[in-house]
């Protein structure tokens, strides 16, 4: 069975409000609401103005995890700072979900590479999940949307080296290209059972460069704007969003396509599709 994915080529915060709204799907209790904060520096990441409406409307708590390198988000102080500087804090109510040790770890009997996932212990918190992504490349991944919030995202400063390193946090920048992108397969797949499937997805394609919003010297954008897409599914929202990248137009297409397959992105996609968590298959509605 095919997923559903609203797509809209409008790229404004309301319409972000309006399409996650035609899924008619209330995340009930608590909500965590996963952004990316935007590493000190970085040019592209879409900023809380953006998000505004919609998280008004859900009325959640904006949540992140520190980093597993150096820079300005790696501890909770730094971390906490940032959003501040970067205007989260004025907006929304905050929190960094692994603060303080120990984390959470959610157990993948069944996972390809790794069989457990580190994550911040403060999502016991948290019912649902409105997971918010930048579509965009990314230096590790080839690219980065749903999936990748989902596991190195939610995973804690150790997580995400355990899944970078895919078990061995020691070899996080070393590990087979391949084995990483199963383990975050894996660790997105005990996200979505942790939460029971009470998870939406945002997926916006603006700003879209080579590399992620955690790069403190990125490169510019490199390609058009194409629109904002929102599902239930998370493998098949990431799909779509591919599709729609290779049957574009623009002439900055090639240099997108050369890094996601270069890191043979599409990779994660496929190994989480093998868990069954999601689809590949969609059906694209799109909205004016």
């Amino acid at each position: 069975m095919s997923a559903k994915v609203y797509f809209s080529k409008t790229i404004t915060p309301e319409k972000v409000l309006e399409l996650y709204q035609m899924l008619n799907v209330e995340l009930k209790g608590n909500v965590a609401i996963k952004v990316h904060s935007g590493e000190k520096g970085n040019q592209n990441f879409l900023k809380p103005d953006f998000w505004k409406p919609t998280i008004d409307h859900v009325k959640g708590t904006v949540v992140e995890c520190n980093t597993a390198y150096e820079g300005a988000r790696n501890t909770t102080k730094r971390h906490i700072k940032l959003f501040k500087d970067h205007g989260w804090s004025a907006h929304f109510p905050v929190e960094i979900l692994d603060d303080e040790g120990p984390d959470k770890v959610l157990e993948i009997p069944d996972g390809k590479r790794i069989k457990k996932n580190y994550v911040g212990k403060n999502i016991e918190k948290y019912d649902s999940m409105l997971v918010l992504s930048h579509f965009k490349g990314h230096p590790s991944g080839g690219y980065g949307g749903a999936l990748k919030q989902l596991s190195i995202g939610v995973a804690s400063s150790f997580g995400k080296a355990y899944i970078h390193g895919a078990g061995v946090p020691e070899e996080k920048w070393t590990s087979v290209r391949d084995h990483f992108l199963e383990s975050m397969a894996d660790a997105a797949k005990s996200v979505v059972e942790y939460f029971q499937g009470n998870i939406v997805y945002v997926n916006v394609m603006k700003n879209m460069s080579v590399d992620c919003d955690c790069c403190a010297v990125a490169e510019d954008p490199c390609i058009a704007d194409i629109g904002i897409l929102v599902s239930l599914d998370p493998i098949a929202i990431d799909q779509a969003c591919i599709d729609l990248v290779y049957a574009c137009s623009d002439p900055g297409r090639p240099h997108l396509i050369e890094r996601i397959e270069s890191r043979h992105g599409i990779h994660t996609i496929e190994a989480a599709a093998e868990h069954g968590f999601g689809t590949r298959e969609y059906e694209l509605i799109e909205v004016e």
